[in-house]
């Protein structure tokens, strides 16, 4: 099961958050579903990073739609005043409905044209029970998908199962492993990532890779760097610090003093 706070750096700078599960008809389509909310002082800015699953997002903002692609590198977003998102974190087989070329989102953020799921969750979030808004915004985007989704194929399906495994297997660290399990050839899981997700499943396991490293250096003071280099297979100490440095910006010595004292 993922963790919670798995691929949010700083958790504990974080407003309020809730990741809620797809509901059983558009499983095949939406992961889970994200909601941030936030109320911040005047004057002030709550910077949230995030190191993003590697997948595309469909967002609802106050303003407008959106389509985010899937990412390269930790990202980051400025939140202020009082506002919210309601995101859905895209399966692979929900890919053909948005596109055809996946890797053409890739860390682009664009406005996306559904006036039709806008207003309606537009209007769910408007609910003063929290828990109403959250489960009323998640069926207007169920019905949205119901509407205008496009039926998953067995393709998009063998999309779904290389995702999970990438995402959800520590033991699987390179292509062929992945091939092994699956019993197909590499190339054949090569071509599903570039046409459902847009990154290559060696980027797909290097982030989830990255993630429980971020994640393990911030709640595992007391577990050296070297042991969790080890332990998520990375060569040694030093990749873990340049996939580190050239991934997030800083070091895991540099990141962990900073969340100790967050």
């Amino acid at each position: 099961m993922t963790s919670k706070d798995r691929g949010i750096l700083y958790p504990a700078r974080l407003p309020d958050f809730h990741r809620l599960p797809a509901p059983e008809p558009i499983a095949e389509l939406v992961r889970w579903f994200w909601i941030p909310e936030w109320d911040i002082a005047p004057g002030r800015v709550s910077r949230q990073h995030i190191v993003s699953f590697p997948a595309s997002n469909l967002v609802v903002q106050p303003e407008l739609v959106m389509l985010s692609g899937p990412t390269t590198r930790a990202s980051y977003r400025d939140l202020t005043g009082r506002g919210w998102a309601v995101g859905a974190l895209l399966r692979p087989a929900a890919m053909p409905t948005f596109t055809a070329a996946p890797g053409d989102l890739r860390d682009t953020v664009a406005p996306f044209e559904a006036p039709d799921l806008h207003e309606a969750v537009v209007e769910a979030m408007t609910a003063a029970d929290r828990d109403e808004r959250h489960a009323t915004a998640i069926e207007v985007f169920s019905t949205w998908f119901a509407k205008n989704a496009l039926n998953v194929s067995d393709q998009g399906r063998q999309a779904n199962e290389l995702a999970e495994l990438l995402d959800g297997d520590a033991e699987v660290r390179t292509l062929d492993d992945a091939a092994a399990r699956m019993h197909v050839a590499p190339r054949t899981l090569h071509r599903l990532a570039t046409r459902y997700v847009g990154l290559s499943p060696a980027e797909m396991i290097r982030r989830r890779r990255l993630q429980e490293a971020a994640e393990r250096v911030r709640t595992g003071p007391g577990v050296s760097l070297a042991e969790i280099a080890t332990e998520l297979g990375y060569a040694d100490h030093g990749h873990l610090t340049r996939e580190f440095r050239e991934r997030l910006g800083f070091t895991p010595s540099g990141y962990r003093a900073e969340t100790d004292e967050s």
